[in-house]
């Protein structure tokens, strides 16, 4: 996705008087821009909606909702903890935080189901039940999904651990991967580099990729086989793990309900373990 900003600052000769004042606006104020409706921006610059959106239209955007969705997604993208967390708190007070928090993330899940398609879900759970290794990698707020997915795997699979790529020395192993293994990935804004060069060093090395991420236009994409999009969006400061647990959590259950044979014998087996070491209070 190209960066609204930039393209403004590309078009602007080409605008109108009015149009220019307004991406000087724009250009200037983007934290703003990205949370005011049409009107409330006409009335900041001293314009007309009808300005506004033919400033859109010329810069290549079906209308303003478009080009204040393309901001949006940079800013959040992009932008440092403490600025996310100034452009989210405009418009939540205490009394409603409980139910803006909520609605966020409903909406999020909702969001993620419509965008992975129940093909993207199949091609998953295949890659899944025929790899001989699965490697799960992240680093900060992706991690716990990581170690979540992983856990729920291999309890199941028995062939599944964890590469934190940040402080890991993960080229050691991945120069055994073959076409037979997987990788899945889970990064979020602001992508991780170290993901990203897993990432692009597991299928370069033939490994199956899987990329759990927030949109298309993630890096990951570039080094992945299949992408699981999930919307990460906050009312904070931070990426939300909830609709990529969401996800890792549907595929460890799918995982179990579709291979009952395999899953029961290995889920009997360690029981059996942990039983034996009285591990679980009965109190």
């Amino acid at each position: 996705m190209e960066n609204p900003i930039v393209k403004l600052q590309k078009r602007i000769s080409e605008l109108t008087e009015s149009q220019r004042k307004v991406a000087d606006y724009i250009i200037k104020h983007p934290l703003d821009v990205a949370f005011l409706t049409i009107d409330q921006l006409a009335g900041v610059v001293g314009t007309s909606t009808t300005t506004i959106m033919r400033l859109s239209f010329n810069i290549g955007y079906s209308g303003y909702t478009e080009f204040q969705k393309g901001l949006q997604e940079i800013l959040r993208n992009q932008a440092a903890p403490q600025t996310r967390l100034e452009a989210n708190i405009k418009g939540i007070s205490e009394n409603n935080l409980w139910s803006r928090y909520a609605e966020k993330q409903i909406n999020n899940i909702q969001d993620t189901l419509d965008t992975i398609t129940p093909e993207s879900l199949e091609k998953t759970l295949d890659l899944i039940n025929s790899a001989e290794r699965i490697i799960c990698t992240s680093v900060r707020s992706g991690l716990p999904v990581a170690q979540y997915l992983t856990h729920g795997l291999n309890r199941l699979l028995g062939n599944t651990h964890l590469v934190v790529a940040d402080v890991s020395d993960w080229v050691d192993s991945v120069v055994n991967m073959t076409s037979k293994d997987l990788l899945i990935a889970i990064s979020f804004p602001r992508y991780a580099r170290r993901i990203i060069d897993f990432a692009k060093s597991a299928k370069g090395n033939g490994m199956q990729v899987i990329s759990i991420t927030d949109s298309y236009s993630s890096p990951l994409v570039e080094h992945s086989n299949l992408i699981l999009p999930c919307n990460s969006s906050s009312i904070a400061f931070h990426n939300s793990a909830v609709s990529s647990m969401f996800v890792a959590d549907y595929l460890i259950s799918a995982i179990a309900i579709n291979n009952p044979e395999r899953t029961t014998e290995r889920l009997d087996k360690v029981n059996s373990i942990l039983t034996g070491m009285n591990y679980h209070s009965l109190n």
